[in-house]
């Protein structure tokens, strides 16, 4: 008897627990893969290196890729929205559509990669015409392409709207043979135009969001296709954001690799030091010297460069110069004869050609 009351009660409880993870929906941390801890910066690549994986037209031969493809749509809708993510941690996907929060009406695909995607489906030859592309610089700091960034651009696209009337388009050169009288004819050019809908152009503010990956060098380009110029009679151009560094007051990057300069006393140059460099994410990039630094000498520390762009695990070496500042008092004889004793180093003075020809 025991036994079978425990039965129903275990029963009750797994069909309860079933019910609830029905209820719950769709667990959109594990379709992003982030942590429930993720934030805003980490739910936004994730969703941007996942829609490019799984986008339909790369997907082809996947009959669930559609459907993979909204999930994540729907998770990146709800996780970026701080409060539908909040409600959504409380109480699941139903409560946020309960709520009328989750109407699918936003498109972060287009949001991060412009109108028209990345154009998998390259083997078709498409003959419409494109308006003009639009370069532009995005100039970011070095913390930003050290650290990865997202930044947010307002950009007033011309959108081209229906308006009354017509206009003539695809206008073209055609023979045509005229009767001139009886039994005269001739054969003349004449500019033949199809009689289209009329359109205007309206301006329209779009936000688009740019991730700035980490290792990013000047150069390097992001487009956004359909956001450049118009066409009337065809498609717009795309928008390309190249990358362009400020200049740094600390840092300064040749390829993966930092290179900063420090100015230590003479007496530090002599005795040693311990020192402290603040790096681009806050991090303390220790220096310890116990022996004599020479103006110019140079140390170097592996892996406290930039992350690599194609594999961030990877790290470039920061190189440091250092410079060593003179005392600008004058010395009584008495200090001259001790420092001498002290260095016990007799007068060289060679005249050389200093310069370095490569």
């Amino acid at each position: 008897m025991k036994f079978g009351v425990w039965s129903t009660v275990l029963l009750y409880l797994v069909l309860a627990f079933l019910l609830e993870e029905a209820s719950a929906g769709r667990d959109f941390y594990k379709i992003l893969g982030v942590r429930k801890t993720a934030n805003k910066n980490e739910i936004k690549k994730a969703y941007r290196k996942l829609a490019k994986e799984l986008h339909p037209d790369k997907n082809k031969d996947d009959p669930n890729a559609s459907e993979k493809f909204q999930d994540l749509g729907a998770a990146y809708e709800v996780l970026s929205d701080e409060d539908k993510r909040k409600l959504y941690d409380r109480c699941g996907e139903e409560c946020v559509k309960k709520e009328g929060m989750m109407d699918g009406g936003m498109d972060p695909f287009a949001q991060f990669f412009g109108d028209f995607g990345f154009g998998f489906g390259g083997q078709e030859q498409r003959e419409t015409p494109k308006g003009a592309n639009i370069v532009m610089d995005l100039y970011v700091s070095m913390e930003e392409l050290y650290n990865g960034n997202f930044v947010e651009i307002t950009r007033n696209k011309p959108v081209m709207k229906p308006a009354s009337g017509t206009r003539k388009c695809n206008c073209r050169q055609e023979m045509v043979t005229r009767n001139l009288g009886p039994g005269r004819f001739q054969m003349m050019q004449q500019t033949i135009c199809d009689e289209c809908p009329n359109v205007k152009l309206v301006n329209e503010e779009r936000t688009i969001e740019i991730e700035i990956e980490q290792g990013m060098e000047d150069g390097q380009e992001t487009r956004f296709s359909g956001e450049g110029e118009p066409h009337i009679d065809g498609e717009p151009g795309d928008l390309i954001m190249k990358i362009k560094t400020i200049p740094h007051q600390r840092f300064e990057r040749r390829g993966d690799d930092l290179y900063t300069n420090v100015t230590i006393s003479l007496q530090d140059a002599l005795v040693g030091f311990t020192m402290d460099i603040d790096h681009l994410d806050g991090h303390k990039v220790s220096i310890v010297r116990e022996k004599i630094t020479w103006p110019g000498a140079r140390i170097r520390k592996n892996g406290e460069g930039m992350p690599n762009y194609e594999n961030n695990n990877l790290r470039g070496t920061m190189y440091i110069t250092f410079d060593v500042e003179f005392p600008k008092t004058q010395l009584s004889d008495t200090e001259k004869e001790d420092i001498k004793n002290l260095l016990n180093q007799s007068s060289i003075n060679r005249v050389y050609n200093g310069l370095r020809f490569s």
